[in-house]
């Protein structure tokens, strides 16, 4: 049986150096290695040998199969690296070809706008701040100074979702009126508050019943509407470049005292008047006012020593503005040739 192993391993091992290709490579390992293989064969036939002699025909074996293992894997690698390098010199890229255009997407345009905007406040100093889309009627109305009764709480603007205790927010100002409890009415506040916020409106092309508001807010000492009035003058000119004039005229909110609103003069007829602006010239682009005493009160700061100044702008509303865009529900479809638009003129 030692002749006949010896005999096996020198048949394996010169058949194994002479072939070119991983069938015949794997061809032999079934023919020496497998069930039906010459090696296997030999160790079936290991209940005829003598029990003495079991253990050297054992080892026999063992060393005969590794040396037959070892030269298949050698003679496999030797044929698969030539094979690769036989690919290589074959085949080629020319990178010269032009790639394919991959059709993408601009940045949403409110997402965008809220960005500039979030820049211009921080590098004045303010904070910006989050809170809950879905509300308490206490922040959303009453430390606000909206009583009991008033129109801006009719079911019919407002998403009531319990009792009329729960809502979706109409508004973010009750993240200022947080920012200031939290605060604890001795320390002052700058920063604003961008979101979604909710109102039953009817969707067209200058209404939606979901939108991006920026409000914020500034409370410290000896505040006034001046300070207002430079704070819009730096918003308007980052956003409408700097040429641009800016007005305020009077107004009324329950939550501020003055009240006003911001212009800017009209981006069709350049303050000539059309039918865009009702032949005003001017457009409204946020209502602002100084914060009310009973809001300061509700929310722990005492009005006569501390004051402040707060602002809304609605996203879709400077948007619109910005860009030339006449529809609010563009903002919210996925058409490319859009985002096309947009990514141009920001180019």
């Amino acid at each position: 049986m030692k002749e006949q192993l010896q005999s096996i391993k020198n048949e394996a091992l010169g058949e194994i150096a002479k072939v070119t290709s991983l069938k015949d490579v794997n061809d032999l390992r079934v023919k020496y290695l497998g069930k039906q293989g010459a090696l296997t064969a030999i160790l079936r036939g290991m209940r005829d040998v003598a029990p003495e002699d079991r253990p050297v025909i054992g080892a026999l074996v063992n060393e005969v199969r590794d040396a037959i293992e070892a030269a298949l894997k050698a003679k496999e690698e030797a044929i698969s690296k030539t094979l690769l390098e036989e690919k290589l010199r074959s085949e080629q890229i020319d990178i010269t070809l032009p790639s394919i255009e991959i059709k993408t997407g601009a940045p949403n345009i409110l997402e965008h706008v809220i960005e500039e905007v979030e820049e211009v406040f921080m590098s004045m100093g303010y904070d910006v701040v989050d809170g809950p889309e879905i509300e308490e009627d206490k922040f959303n109305f009453e430390l606000l100074n909206i009583p009991k009764g008033h129109p801006a709480r009719d079911a019919q603007d407002t998403f009531y979702i319990e009792d009329e205790k729960v809502l979706l927010r109409s508004q973010t100002s009750p993240v200022q009126a947080r920012t200031m409890l939290a605060a604890g009415g001795d320390k002052p506040i700058r920063m604003i508050c961008p979101g979604k916020t909710y109102r039953r409106d009817a969707d067209d092309a200058t209404h939606s019943h979901q939108f991006m508001q920026i409000e914020g807010l500034l409370v410290d000492k000896n505040i006034s509407l001046s300070n207002l009035k430079g704070t819009f003058d730096v918003i308007a000119k980052k956003l409408f470049g700097d040429n641009v004039e800016t007005r305020f005229r009077p107004s009324y909110y329950r939550f501020t005292e003055p009240s006003v609103e911001t212009d800017i003069p009209c981006f069709v007829c350049k303050g000539k008047g059309c039918p865009l602006c009702k032949n005003t010239g001017w457009i409204t682009v946020s209502g602002a006012g100084m914060v009310h005493p009973n809001v300061l009160r509700n929310c722990g700061y005492d009005p006569d020593v501390w004051t402040g100044f707060a602002f809304g702008f609605g996203a879709e509303r400077l948007a619109m503005l910005k860009y030339g865009i006449s529809d609010i529900r563009k903002f919210y479809q996925t058409d490319l040739r859009e985002s096309a638009v947009f990514d141009r003129k920001e180019n």
